[in-house]
């Protein structure tokens, strides 16, 4: 188990995240959905559309307990075609045997980000009477992954032979889910066992996230693993709706709706791009937030407006 009491130690990682955070940048991190069907052209899409507009590229896996292509499918097209991707894995679809044969053919193919996540229970997707295989938690998987890394060894205790993989590990944290006290606890965990950055749930009410910042803060979790807030656009009315009711852990304010109430389509958009941007200036400057993660459900096309409209465009460089 790692040491919670040390700071992230990035220097020996390859992971372009990585490197971005020990140059002290503020990080980008932009959502892509891989296509339900196996249509790369959709994919190439994407990422030509996406292409310069953040650092790396967080590719879902089966997101909403829905199939979509493989993250790891995804993420080595990414690779391909030049962008830096970071391949998901959740817990409730592959046992510990699976996840690992995959995170070995991530590392052979240069892809050392990965997102550990438990995964939207499969009663919420496209196949509701499936089993959801748990075979380990998030906490568990962090762990695991820093073991490979670390120690070179698989969960089983067997180490891993010849090629060590090299892996920067992230973990996500919903800040708005219920026990509220209880969150920065949680985060603690998965800090303990790991984690080396967050990637937070879609932040709407930026003053309860402002509070579980502080607290975070008093933690010192801050000086321990990398924050990275979640922003998005509200495409419509409905969708925030969707969101304020049936999506777990998903806080959206009255205010919100009430900015979308009784606009065409179009003012609806532009209402939704307003709002992400004003969230994404406030949430910049909390305490604590290291990066942004760029959640543009749906609507890929909104993610260059939103960066420029932030001042984030274009994006740093790495030398050598």
């Amino acid at each position: 188990m790692v040491d919670a009491t040390q700071t992230v130690d990035t220097s020996s990682s390859s992971s372009i995240l990585a490197r971005l955070l020990e140059a002290g940048h503020f990080p980008l991190a932009v959502e892509v959905s891989p296509p339900v069907g196996p249509n790369m052209p959709a994919l190439q899409r994407q990422i030509e559309l996406l292409r310069g507009y953040g650092d790396v590229y967080n590719v879902t896996d089966n997101q909403s307990a829905r199939i979509h292509t493989s993250s790891l499918a995804s993420c080595i097209a990414l690779k391909q075609a030049g962008l830096e991707p970071v391949v998901q894995f959740t817990c409730r679809d592959r046992n510990r045997l699976g996840i690992q044969s995959d995170l070995l053919g991530a590392s052979a193919f240069g892809i050392t980000t990965v997102l550990a996540l438990s995964g939207d229970h499969p009663s919420c997707g496209d196949h509701p009477h499936v089993k959801n295989v748990a075979d380990i938690d998030s906490i568990h998987l962090v762990q695991m992954i820093r073991n490979m890394t670390d120690h070179q060894m698989f969960d089983s205790g067997k180490k891993i032979p010849k090629i060590q993989p090299d892996f920067f590990v992230g973990a996500v944290a919903n800040p708005f889910s219920p026990p509220f006290d209880f969150r920065p606890h949680r985060l603690a965990k998965k800090v303990q066992a790991g984690a080396q950055f967050i990637q937070t749930q879609l932040v709407f009410n930026v003053d309860r996230f402002r509070e579980y910042m502080k607290r975070v803060v008093d933690l010192g979790l801050h000086e321990k693993t990398a924050i990275m807030a979640g922003i998005g656009p509200v495409r419509s009315l409905k969708a925030a709706q969707f969101m304020a009711t049936n999506v777990p852990g998903m806080e959206v304010p009255d205010a919100v709706i009430q900015r979308l109430e009784g606009l065409s389509d179009e003012d609806a958009e532009t209402a939704g791009m307003d709002i992400c941007c004003e969230i994404g200036e406030r949430v910049r400057e909390i305490e604590g937030v290291r990066g942004l993660h760029i959640m543009a459900i749906g609507w890929p096309a909104a993610v260059p407006e939103i960066v420029k409209r932030l001042g984030l465009y274009p994006r740093p460089t790495l030398d050598g």
